[in-house]
């Protein structure tokens, strides 16, 4: 008998992830700048320094300020992208 051959030891085996967990996922494909972008216009930059009270969208906002301190922020990211999700479905019932 046999046996399968072994895979090299310098690639290492992922396991495959489901392509229907990311159907329904509005996030997927977006990047960050795209949703830092898409606030900005939506809310305006005060309007989002209101929603989330950071330094990056309160004093001297930029898109490049606001995804370097975000990008090195998980909890400040996951509000960005709360917001998002919230802008959608504000969007959406219009």
């Amino acid at each position: 008998m046999q046996t399968p051959p072994k895979p090299p030891a310098s690639s290492p085996t992922l396991p495959a992830a489901p392509a229907a967990t990311q159907h329904h996922n509005p996030l997927h494909g977006l990047t960050l700048e795209a949703i830092v972008t898409a606030l900005a216009a939506h809310y305006g930059w005060e309007g989002l320094g209101e929603r989330i009270p950071v330094r990056c969208f309160t004093s001297d906002p930029s898109v490049a300020s606001s995804l370097k301190f975000l990008r090195k922020t998980p909890w400040a990211r996951e509000k960005v992208e709360g917001l998002y999700l919230f802008m959608l479905r504000e969007i959406r019932r219009r």
